[in-house]
């Protein structure tokens, strides 16, 4: 797999994620382990297997962020080039169909957010590959599931802030 662009804070974030679970939720769920286990008969106790479960749960998604921060490579944005569509980038764009404007940002691993006012998709899917290195006014056309969707970079706001 191709590594993938992260800013410094969502690196950081996401190690932060990781010790948390490590050093906090980990001895937590095994500190209730050893409780039902000390309760007897493991075959019929509930709470053992569900402790058990937890952990071997928690476990995947720790090794899931450290995959995530494995397979990054920290970003600098204030050194990337200006004008152009590139990680970091907040992009309006037009979708040509209907006329409708739209605000991206373009993100790494774990930085994602499709909540807010402006989405923070992944450098990966397939409208920020689409769009990467293009400047306003050039068209795309990004592969949907049902055909192609055709956009218009409108602007670009690439500051530092």
């Amino acid at each position: 797999m191709e590594k993938q662009p992260i800013s410094r804070e969502g690196f950081d974030k996401i190690r932060e994620d990781v010790r948390r679970m490590e050093e906090e939720e980990m001895p937590f769920i095994a500190e209730k382990i050893a409780e039902a286990r000390a309760e007897g008969d493991l075959s019929e106790n509930a709470e053992y297997h569900a402790q058990r479960e937890a952990q071997g749960l928690l476990q995947a998604k720790i090794n899931q962020l450290r995959t995530k921060l494995a397979d990054s490579y920290i970003v600098d944005k204030s050194k990337l080039p200006k004008g152009i569509v590139t990680f970091g980038s907040v992009v309006t764009i037009k979708d040509l169909s209907d006329d409708m404007e739209e605000k991206y940002e373009f993100v790494g691993p774990g930085e994602d957010d499709y909540t807010g006012e402006i989405m923070k998709i992944l450098t990966s899917s397939p409208l920020a590959t689409a769009l990467m290195g293009k400047k306003p006014g050039d068209k795309v056309e990004v592969p949907l599931p049902k055909g192609t969707a055709e956009y218009e970079v409108v602007a670009i706001d690439d500051s530092d802030d």
